[in-house]
């Protein structure tokens, strides 16, 4: 065996453990604790082999438990690219090019539920803190979805913990996009008909100070809203949504090109999935 090559086998065992993507990059998923100088020597020793191998961009995903690797890390010219209770993901982009790694995540999404029961009245709040709290104003039932929730269950969801109240969705009506909203990042907010499945009332404590069933055009009258030009057009479309035949976005569960389940959200008013209009 000649010298290069027995330099390259001994190499390659001092590499660590990745699994390589669809895009010419690598994942290194650190498990095992290591000292911090053995770790900065495997790295270098990694990154001039991936350099080898044509690799382009690599991540390093740290759990909690293994925040001395991080400094080190950071040395070797990693930066952060995202955070979660139990990880730091930190990227390295190694040819002479343009970086394209991509960004995290820019937005969360959150939900607004305009529960409207057959007396025309709305499932209103208020809210003990916030940019509500201490102030007058009633409000629809909001959240933010978790991480894997779909929108409508996270409606429904929101609606159960803050009122008490069981709710079945009905479609999106209308939607908002916002920036620098939270941690910098981009914010969706879907407003959600749902109808109730119940009416008894049992409020969250924690959060909110009191909730009730309003009449519509009074949840719309507020002083609040009519002058703040977002929760009025808020407003504005659940009332039509109430009174006339205004179509929403309702979900259909469907397959994508992977196999994964998602929900598509179409007006199913105007386009009926239902049937195959080639027949």
């Amino acid at each position: 065996m000649s010298n290069s090559t027995s330099s390259s086998s001994l190499e390659k065992q001092l590499v660590l453990d990745a699994d390589e993507d669809s895009y010419g990059g690598v994942t290194v998923n650190m498990e095992k604790p290591m000292d911090s100088k053995v770790f900065t020597s495997v790295l270098r020793t990694s990154l001039s082999y991936w350099r080898q191998q044509g690799k382009r961009g690599v991540w390093i995903k740290l759990p909690i438990h293994l925040a001395n690797l991080v400094e080190p890390t950071v040395q070797e010219g990693f930066r952060y690219h995202h955070a979660e209770p139990d990880y730091l993901m930190l990227v390295y982009w190694i040819p002479k090019t343009s970086d394209t790694i991509p960004t995290n995540s820019s937005h969360r999404i959150g939900v607004c539920a305009f529960v409207l029961n057959d007396k025309r009245e709305v499932l209103v709040v208020k809210e003990r803190s916030g940019q509500f709290g201490g102030t007058d104003v009633w409000k629809l039932p909001t959240g933010v979805a978790e991480e894997g929730e779909d929108i409508w269950t996270a409606a429904i969801r929101e609606v159960k913990e803050e009122t008490g109240v069981d709710t079945e969705f009905v479609e999106v009506l209308a939607f908002r996009q916002s920036h620098r909203a939270f941690f910098r990042k981009s914010d969706l907010m879907f407003v959600c008909m749902l109808r109730p499945c119940s009416s008894d009332i049992q409020k969250q404590d924690s959060e909110i100070e009191a909730a009730q069933w309003m009449a519509a055009e009074d949840y719309a009258a507020q002083l609040f809203v009519r002058e703040h030009e977002q929760f009025n057009y808020i407003a504005k479309i659940c009332l039509t949504k109430s009174e006339k035949a205004y179509a929403g976005f309702s979900p259909i569960q469907a397959l994508s090109s992977s196999g994964k389940i998602n929900y598509l959200y179409f007006n199913h008013r105007d386009c009926d999935l239902s049937t195959d209009q080639n027949q």
